[in-house]
């Protein structure tokens, strides 16, 4: 009889054993991997978020993969990644395919407001661009406008903005957005088109390095200037505002979902306004997507 019964207690000890063990491994919010991918223009933010992150919790690690926005949604199609910042807007049939191959409903989870900023050198006579020199500009052969490639958020963004395809504009290209502002310098009569959190963070060395190599031109629609200032990204006045957000393919409440429930918590958004950008939660009530 005391034979059986320890042979019971000992049963019960080694499942609550190999329990624990399964329990240990697996996913969790608060401990394991995850990589992020995010278009180099916001990067900087997603790095101090996942910086952020990771002090709260010791066990994660999280790796920043910069990818062109539209390689790193289908990416996050074919399940290759779980999670990825997005600017744009999806079509309708991009956001059908979500919700099939995903198997989930298309909540984006936005977290700021960032820009997509007109830069000329510091030097320049120019003061402002009109919504008119900028939709005429990139229908001609000049290609005055240099962006930092095709399929980044930059250009995706602004051809949206202007009804148009990314293939329909003309333009140059100087790989990097920081690249871009370093070698302005050498073509005067160009114009960089460039992320805002490329150099928004007030207090960076480097991000205030950048900022005096170059001058942002107000954007000038319908006889009126427009500044992407925080007030300007706030109300969305400034034409060019953009809201990022997260998508992710993770059904449940893992790293991923714990992660996006940082950044859109008290905490992260202070994170996103130290970065210079305008946090989207916290004022939620004055940010309205056009």
């Amino acid at each position: 009889m005391k034979n059986s019964l320890k042979i019971v207690l000992l049963s019960i000890m080694s499942i609550i054993a190999v329990s624990c063990k399964k329990e240990d491994k697996s996913p969790s919010y608060h401990k394991g991997d995850l990589t992020i991918l995010t278009d180099e223009s916001f990067k900087s933010v997603t790095e101090a978020l996942a910086d952020g992150y990771m002090i709260n919790y010791p066990e994660t690690h999280i790796k920043i993969v910069t990818q062109k926005e539209d390689l790193a949604f289908l990416d996050l199609l074919k399940d290759k990644a779980r999670i990825t910042v997005m600017s744009r807007d999806l079509t309708p049939e991009e956001k059908k395919a979500y919700e099939e191959q995903v198997d989930l409903k298309f909540l984006p989870a936005r977290f700021a407001a960032d820009a997509v900023v007109f830069i000329v050198p510091k030097d320049s006579p120019k003061q402002s661009i009109s919504m008119d020199e900028i939709k005429s500009g990139l229908e001609s052969d000049a290609k005055n406008f240099i962006f930092d490639g095709t399929n980044s958020s930059n250009l995706n963004f602004v051809a949206q903005k202007l009804n148009k395809q990314p293939k329909d504009l003309k333009f140059s290209i100087i790989p990097g957005n920081q690249n871009i502002v370093e070698e302005l310098g050498k073509y005067p009569d160009k114009i960089g088109v460039i992320g805002l959190n490329t150099f928004s963070r007030p207090y960076d060395k480097t991000s205030e390095k950048l900022r005096d190599m170059v001058k942002i031109l107000p954007i000038e629609d319908k006889g009126k200037l427009y500044t992407a200032d925080n007030a300007g990204l706030r109300e969305m006045k400034y034409p060019f505002t953009r809201v990022l957000y997260f998508l992710t393919n993770e059904g449940n409440f893992n790293i991923a979902n714990g992660f996006i429930r940082y950044s859109c918590t008290q905490l992260g958004q202070m994170i996103v306004e130290k970065e210079g950008l305008q946090p989207y939660n916290i004022y939620k009530r004055e940010v309205q997507m056009r």
